[in-house]
């Protein structure tokens, strides 16, 4: 313990450019290049030519990842996730470069939805965590609203009522979002119920064993206990059944373990990639109203583009028709950012669908999948619509139950020791 409060009181103590290091030493920002064997060991390798120790250059990986920090002002400096920066810097220069020609568009257009599919399978194929996703959600919106202050809205042909919906619309969808990363409806273990809960009955105050040389009494709590040990017995199996060996907890109906984020979920839907946390009973609303105000205001932000750079021409056709749009660069660009915003819109309208089907049939995305794995579900739609007809109770009832489960939470989960 007084190990354990040092070492906090250190942490406390340290300044905005300190940390402290995966070996558990205080290390500074400052001294990314120093003491470090394993990166002159890869360097005087790969001067002399020989072949690289594997173990040499995961050392110098981790070394890397771990001396890279920037500075905070509580709690000393922060490490920055490799994965965040991709976004930042692929997304302006492929935009760019893709409205200097209409064939580097198509070539562009056609390259970044398979780059972003192919990470996707490789980092679900490992289930591991990425902030890849969730950092191109949020630089994608950023830097669209910035572009259509900067490029459309000084062309004149907008009002301040047109800046002012989108604007409010870039505010809503990012509250919605902090909204849903906050709890997914996380089950942990009922820390006050640490003794076992077993029942021990004993004879009523006012009868005597000895009456009727004990042969009624002994029936009945023979009878008794025989049922108790029965019903105690289903629910230990039940629990056993249900019990999570990583989280230690008991599962309730329709939970399940996240492989991704290491937690029990209580009705868990999915793990989405682009909040980068997982939908379950507590955020499963507010994940939907996040994609519906995302899509509302894609959505309207472009049909304003394309009023503003192709002004001869209907708007269902100017996506695909726009005579002229290249000729400057500024138009070019922001017909090219309509085209992405179509592109990552008409992806989330259709996880949206898949949601909407789900909540009408009252299942879940991991319960539709497990159902069509073991082909005991009714589908339709090329398996748009999965009906697994377990907890399906009419297209009211599924709707009002849906609007209402973040209400009703599950209690704290049984401890441990009832199990035994």
């Amino acid at each position: 313990m007084k190990k354990r409060g040092k070492k906090v009181l250190e942490e406390e103590r340290l300044c905005c450019c300190e940390y402290v290091n995966r070996h558990g030493d205080r290390s500074h920002v400052a001294a990314c290049f120093c003491d470090c064997e394993d990166l002159d060991d890869a360097c005087d390798r790969f001067l002399k030519r020989e072949p690289q120790k594997s173990e040499s250059m995961s050392q110098v990986a981790e070394v890397v990842t771990d001396r890279l920090r920037v500075p905070w002002l509580w709690g000393g400096a922060r490490k920055v996730d490799l994965s965040i920066i991709p976004p930042l810097v692929l997304l302006p220069v492929l935009l760019r470069l893709a409205a200097l020609h209409y064939l580097l568009g198509m070539v562009v257009m056609t390259a970044l939805p398979g780059l972003v599919l192919w990470y996707y399978y490789f980092t679900h194929r490992k289930k591991g965590r990425t902030l890849f996703f969730l950092s191109l959600a949020l630089f994608s919106l950023s830097y669209m609203y910035y572009l259509f202050i900067t490029e459309v809205f000084p062309n004149g042909d907008l009002g301040l009522v047109q800046l002012t919906v989108v604007t409010a619309g870039v505010l809503l969808t990012l509250v919605a979002l902090i909204h849903t990363k906050r709890d997914p409806g996380i089950l942990r273990p009922n820390q006050e119920a640490v003794h076992s809960t077993v029942t021990y009955y004993t004879p009523l105050a006012d009868r005597d064993p000895a009456v009727n040389g004990g042969r009624q009494e002994v029936t009945m709590v023979s009878n008794r206990a025989g049922l108790t040990e029965q019903v105690g017995d289903e629910l230990k199996e039940n629990n056993k059944r249900n019990w999570c060996a990583v989280c230690g907890v008991v599962q309730p109906p329709r939970a399940g373990h996240c492989r991704i984020c290491g937690v029990c979920v209580q009705r868990l839907d999915h793990h989405c990639v682009w909040i980068n946390s997982c939908v379950g009973q507590a955020n499963h609303r507010s994940f939907l109203l996040t994609l519906v105000l995302f899509l509302l205001t894609s959505l309207y932000g472009i049909s304003l583009v394309l009023q503003s750079v192709c002004p001869k021409q209907r708007l269902f056709t100017a996506l695909l028709y726009c005579p002229g749009v290249y000729n400057q660069y500024s138009t070019a660009l922001c017909f090219t950012c309509a085209w992405y915003c179509s592109i990552v819109t008409g992806g989330l309208l259709h996880l949206l669908v898949v949601q909407v089907i789900n909540v009408s049939y009252n299942v879940t995305e991991r319960e539709a999948r497990v159902a069509l794995r073991d082909k005991t579900a009714h589908s339709a739609c090329w398996g748009l619509i999965v009906d697994t007809g377990i907890y399906s109770r009419g297209f009211r009832d599924n709707w009002a139950e849906f609007m209402t489960m973040g209400e009703n939470l599950s209690p704290p989960c049984p401890a441990p020791t009832d199990l035994v």
